[in-house]
């Protein structure tokens, strides 16, 4: 059974006209929706299956400063205020709380990676403070492991995927934007070598300002439009456990697993960095770009020839306006999850907390799609070769908790506004003009 998102009473039929259209309904596009409307813009959003059906609600539900790439730092902090500002702002229950997150580890160069990370972030003023040993185990309630130390962002916090993208949809609606599910768009309409409207399977939506947010399909929708976009997708495995007792509040990241404390009283469970990578022709295409993060990661990735091949956001599917999309064709990715991770973190689980042994029990599983850039940082804005459109895309497996923020600065961008943090690092000039691209590390 696919993951559901929490449904939306979605507006009938797309408008005729709208200041901005967004193309894709995940976190990012139903907040740069929810910033846009509150500027007092006419705003059309258009999903080709339903709000937060994808990635948005398959993520680990960490809305975390810590660890973050410096130059998504400024992203994040503006994005934690805006998750607790807008919990009380929409009167929706986004699962928003700050319990914390805590990383221990056994490895002296993790540590040590994490230490200099904590010196590098004091500037922007993040709540970070590093574990001993001590700390860690204390902190790590009823683990068996020797972690020699660890780091501690107490002010960090969650909310809840399957909740959040459809309560901040109903907030914009609730303020006028037009928000259309189960509404590919197929293209863009051209006029006078600007963006002129927005060709959906229900009929064309006239504008001269579009946002596409469209996760894991944007590149193959730039494709159609004659622009190179790199940007692979890593099938994740994730997975919730029927109700357990309280061992951790918030958020707690091990070597071999992750935990979030569910509102439900069960744990999302997550396997950092591990995944499958389907070998597509998109793959292929930008295997030159992709091949320094590959290495970096190799020892955690599964690589196989699935259906992407073929099908899905990854092949190099053709279409016309007049015809039905591979947008269509496919409303959700919903890729299976790997059983072999779900047993992998199991016994990763049962080893870590010996008290919980024949406790856990697995109340449902999920696979995802996270679409990444070879830098893992996402691309934010405006595209030169197609005056009008903004891309919002690449997070690479951080869009959930940077949504907000995110969301924001692609609207200021889509509409002109002046943004409140500086969208330089997320140039899309960077992927192609042959710029030293710094991978991320591990972290």
């Amino acid at each position: 059974m696919p993951l559901l998102a929490d449904p939306i009473a979605s507006t009938p039929k797309p408008p005729t006209q709208a200041d901005l259209v967004i193309i894709g309904g995940g976190i990012v596009g139903v907040f740069a929706a929810l910033s846009a409307v509150k500027a007092g813009h006419s705003v059309a959003l258009v999903e080709k299956g339903v709000v937060g059906g994808e990635q948005s609600s398959r993520n680990w539900g960490w809305v975390r400063q810590q660890n973050r790439d410096p130059r998504e730092l400024p992203m994040a902090i503006e994005s934690l205020a805006m998750w607790e500002a807008l919990s009380a702002e929409t009167n929706e229950d986004l699962g928003f709380q700050r319990k914390g997150l805590i990383y221990v580890t056994k490895d002296p160069a993790t540590l040590a990676t994490w230490e200099a990370w904590g010196k590098s972030a004091k500037p922007f003023g993040v709540d970070t403070r590093m574990l001993s040993a001590a700390e860690a185990r204390a902190m790590a309630t009823g683990t068996a492991d020797g972690w020699i130390g660890g780091v501690h962002s107490p002010t960090d916090g969650k909310a809840e995927p399957t909740l959040a993208a459809p309560a901040i949809a109903r907030a914009a609606m609730r303020l006028g934007a037009a928000i259309v599910e189960n509404c590919a768009a197929r293209g863009l309409e051209m006029a006078a070598g600007r963006v002129s409207g927005v060709v959906t399977e229900h009929g064309t939506i006239r504008t001269q300002a579009v946002l596409l947010a469209g996760g894991a399909w944007a590149s193959m929708f730039l494709r159609h439009h004659g622009v190179s976009l790199p940007q692979a997708s890593i099938r994740s495995t994730s997975f919730r456990t029927e109700p357990l007792p309280e061992f951790v509040t918030g958020g707690l990241s091990t070597p071999a697993f992750t935990l979030r404390r569910r509102i439900d009283g069960g744990y999302t469970i997550g396997l950092s960095g591990r995944g499958r990578l389907d070998l597509a022709p998109q793959g292929i295409r930008y295997a030159r770009q992709f091949w320094p993060m590959f290495l970096a990661r190799r020892d955690k990735l599964a690589i196989r020839l699935g259906g992407s091949f073929f099908n899905g956001p990854e092949s190099m599917a053709r279409w016309s306006l007049d015809s039905v999309s591979p947008f269509e064709r496919i409303r959700m990715l919903d890729p299976a999850p790997q059983q072999s991770l779900i047993d992998e973190a199991l016994v990763a689980m049962g080893e870590t907390y010996p008290a919980l042994k024949g406790q856990i029990r697995v109340a449902q599983s999920w696979g995802g799609a996270i679409d990444w850039t070879p830098d893992g940082i996402p691309v934010i804005a405006r595209m030169a070769k197609i005056p009008g459109l903004t891309v919002a895309a690449g997070f690479s497996g951080h869009g959930f908790g940077t949504g907000p923020s995110a969301g924001k600065l692609a609207a200021d961008l889509a509409t002109g506004a002046t943004p409140s943090i500086d969208p330089s690092p997320f140039r899309y000039e960077r992927l192609v003009d042959g710029t030293d691209l710094t991978v991320p590390g591990m972290i």
